[in-house]
């Protein structure tokens, strides 16, 4: 354990971080899950609105340092072209 003032002020900041970082991080996670739920409903509405929602919170993660850009872009691509496909099969 640290023992100088900073050094524990510095603990305690990593902490709430931490703590504040796993909770963006589930929320993306999440979204996702919520998406590929969507999907086999294969509502379109459902599915282009859950869709943007899904992205916006991907960004968000983005933004605040919990996931690389091109990760996200990459996840939201493949959920596109998944969404894409799905409506698809039901036209």
């Amino acid at each position: 354990m640290a023992n100088h003032a900073s050094a524990k002020k510095r603990h305690r900041q990593s902490l709430k971080r931490r703590e504040r970082n796993v909770a963006r991080r589930s929320r993306a996670q999440l979204a996702v899950r919520k998406f590929r739920s969507t999907l086999e409903k294969k509502d379109p509405g459902t599915v282009a609105a859950q869709l943007s929602a899904t992205s916006s919170e991907l960004m968000k993660a983005v933004t605040k340092g919990i996931m690389r850009k091109q990760t996200a872009s990459r996840r939201v691509s493949r959920m596109a072209k998944a969404a894409h496909k799905a409506l698809a099969s039901i036209k």
